[in-house]
């Protein structure tokens, strides 16, 4: 599979998730995959999941997935927290009157794994060091004059040659030599990531891009010559929004960043 279409942090936006795998379409990728949070924050749960489950050749799972079979959501924010009770309130099969496709779908979101390894190209939700929680942010890269942070050091240490992650909602690629670059600093929005190298890509955000850009942002990697390139796409934010404000359990925040994408 030469090209791969790699995507995250749907987070239940139809309308983004739409658009995107349309744009997948166009650029005639060979399969599309999935970094996790499909669920949290937005109106479209069971849309995305089962867009997901049809769309993607594998998925792994993020920590707002993970968190729909916790007692109580552990590192959520009450906004996030109270848009993923309602998500399990209309996920999860009732014990007596559970619809099998339902209970198939349920099933299917329990038995994702957060990490994938192909050859020497990794794949996680959110850090090499911790797949679920760990935000890999550019200022954790900065050298202050003490060489670079330990943070990044180990987190690099777990790379073979190549990670894939999203979770921050912030695109970009950081070299071994500590350097973050911008999709926007990239010539083309393309890099090459040697393959004599160790290389981390976010690949940002489907549904809630946090970049201070609102469009929709994915990668396209190129598994022979090791391009990397990111896309943006746009879409109809406000249809999308019009969606979030349909559900009261759904706080206004989580839909008013959509334009600005912060």
């Amino acid at each position: 599979m030469p090209i791969q279409a790699i995507l995250s942090d749907v987070h239940a936006n139809a309308v983004a998730l739409r658009a995107v795998l349309d744009d997948c379409e166009a650029q005639r990728v060979d399969e599309v995959v999935c970094l996790g949070d499909i669920v949290g924050y937005g109106p479209d749960p069971i849309e995305c999941l089962d867009l997901v489950r049809e769309r993607c050749a594998w998925t792994l799972c993020g920590n707002h997935d993970v968190a729909l079979f916790l007692p109580v959501p552990v590192g959520f924010n009450k906004i996030a927290r109270e848009a993923l009770e309602w998500h399990r309130s209309v996920l999860e099969p009732n014990v007596w009157f559970g619809r099998k496709r339902k209970q198939e779908r349920w099933n299917w979101l329990r038995t994702l794994e957060p990490v994938r390894e192909e050859q020497d190209v990794l794949y996680v939700h959110a850090s090499p060091r911790d797949p679920l929680m760990e935000y890999i942010e550019e200022g954790d890269v900065a050298d202050m004059g003490f060489g670079p942070p330990q943070k990044i050091v180990e987190i690099f240490e777990r790379i073979p040659r190549l990670c894939f992650c999203g979770h921050s909602h912030r695109p970009g690629v950081v070299t071994d030599d500590y350097l973050w670059f911008k999709p926007e600093q990239l010539p083309h929005a393309s890099f090459q990531a040697p393959h004599n190298r160790r290389t981390l890509v976010n690949v940002g955000s489907v549904g809630q891009p946090r970049d201070q850009n609102p469009q929709s942002c994915y990668v396209l990697f190129d598994r022979e010559t090791g391009d990397v390139t990111f896309r943006r796409v746009a879409y109809d934010v406000a249809a999308a929004q019009a969606r979030f404000q349909k559900h009261a359990r759904l706080h206004p925040r989580t839909w008013q960043r959509l334009e600005t994408g912060v």
